[in-house]
């Protein structure tokens, strides 16, 4: 293809990663940018949906994530007062939905790393690290970008960029698109352990624990190979300090309240971080397009983030590479269309659940969502419906519903 024809990507992330993997596939010419002198060890995502392992398949990826991840076809909900097991759903029940019924705990950069290797054969492909977007013009046929290198700035034109640059996106900024929501008072805190929590407690490799005070998230990643790691995750006080927060003495009380031991928890990382619930009013102006982190943003629980970043990529690559092949452009209207839907349809509305169903403080409310949770579990048909949803099938589904048409209207 001709250089006219090139796509500038911002970001190299998973999401910037794949976009440039299945648009070099395709033939396109690609330039990515990164402010990073090299892939960062990111280590906050983990969970990959059964959607989305449907479409780093079609790239030949899921193999490589398998091995350097864990699969995990069983998730838990416990309450914590109890301590009762509430719900246990297996994917298995999706056996006939999907090629994959499991998710792949792989962390991030082990995914952004799987890709890359499969970039650097790519001759099409430019990846160029130590460079950051710091500005966008565009026109009716051309978008130019200016990037800061430690040689000064440099211009690059492309016939489109790519905004993959994360929730503080310089690309969706210099693009003037609003980014919609709310940011939550509370931040996430996480603790990574190595205390094996199967071994020692029962839970499985994904637990989810309610409380009327304070919920927790437990999951377990490979990091550098077995025995692995086991993350949990809590929100805190909005009034407290980050001191106080991340003091040994506050972390291990945290711990010791839910998994009571004998002995202090060896934290081997503790991370605290802002949560928001933003979308981007548009995914596409012009020849720029939002995806991943850039276009939208949710809490952790349930694991929706850079899934639906992914599935952004597979959408926008696909119909990307056919408007570079001559497809009229309004095909990059309905990636915006069928991706900020399913954004707020599905990854807001059900990451907001999960909170509120972990967090529910009033008794009787409290009761009446467990005991909803069970009933589901308990029903094959309920569960199957739950999981298709939480897998983000469903999701999946819906953004493949959304027409030409409706975009157009």
């Amino acid at each position: 293809m001709k250089t006219d024809q090139r796509v500038l990507i911002s970001g190299g992330g998973p999401v910037g990663l794949f976009c440039a993997l299945l648009l070099g596939r395709q033939g396109v010419p690609v330039r990515l940018f990164d402010i990073n002198s090299e892939l960062q060890d990111d280590p906050r995502a983990a969970t990959t949906h059964p959607a989305t392992l449907e479409v780093l398949g079609q790239a030949g990826l899921v193999e490589d994530m398998a091995l350097q991840g864990l699969t995990a076809p069983i998730f838990q909900f416990w309450d914590r007062p109890s301590g009762k097991l509430v719900a246990e759903f297996d994917l298995a029940l999706l056996a006939k939905d999907t090629k994959y019924p499991f998710v792949i705990q792989c962390e991030q950069f082990k995914t952004a790393h799987i890709i890359m290797k499969r970039l650097v054969d790519m001759p099409n492909v430019e990846i160029m690290f130590s460079h950051e977007v710091v500005a966008v013009e565009q026109t009716a046929d051309k978008v130019t970008v200016t990037v800061r290198t430690k040689d000064g700035e440099e211009k690059h034109e492309g016939a489109y960029l790519i905004g993959a640059d994360g929730g503080r996106s310089t690309v969706r900024k210099q693009a003037e698109i609003p980014f919609e929501g709310f940011t939550w008072a509370e931040r996430f805190l996480v603790l990574t352990t190595p205390f094996d929590f199967n071994a020692h407690l029962g839970y499985c490799y994904r637990s989810y624990f309610a409380d009327p005070d304070e919920w927790c998230n437990c999951f377990k990643v490979a990091a550098d190979g077995p025995p692995g790691l086991w993350r949990t995750v809590f929100p805190t006080d909005p009034n407290a300090s980050e001191a106080e927060i991340m003091s040994d003495e506050a972390v291990q009380a945290r711990l010791q309240k839910f998994f009571p031991g004998s002995r202090p928890y060896d934290i081997v990382h503790r991370n605290l971080y802002t949560t928001h619930q933003r979308v981007a009013a548009t995914f596409r102006k012009g020849r720029v397009l939002l995806a991943g982190d850039s276009a939208h943003v949710n809490n952790s629980i349930g694991g929706m983030g850079l899934n639906g970043g992914l599935q952004d990529a597979a959408n926008l690559s696909e119909k990307l590479a056919q408007v570079l092949a001559g497809a009229p452009d309004s095909l990059l209207d309905l990636y915006s269309l069928q991706r900020r839907t399913v954004s707020i349809e599905f990854v807001q509305a059900q990451s907001i659940a999960n909170k509120k169903q972990l967090e529910t403080k009033e008794p009787v409310a409290r009761k009446a969502t467990l005991d909803e949770l069970a009933a589901t579990a308990a029903d094959p048909v309920k569960a199957r419906q739950y999981l298709l949803r939480s897998s983000m099938l469903s999701m999946q589904s819906r953004a493949a519903s959304i027409t030409l048409e409706e975009a157009a209207a």
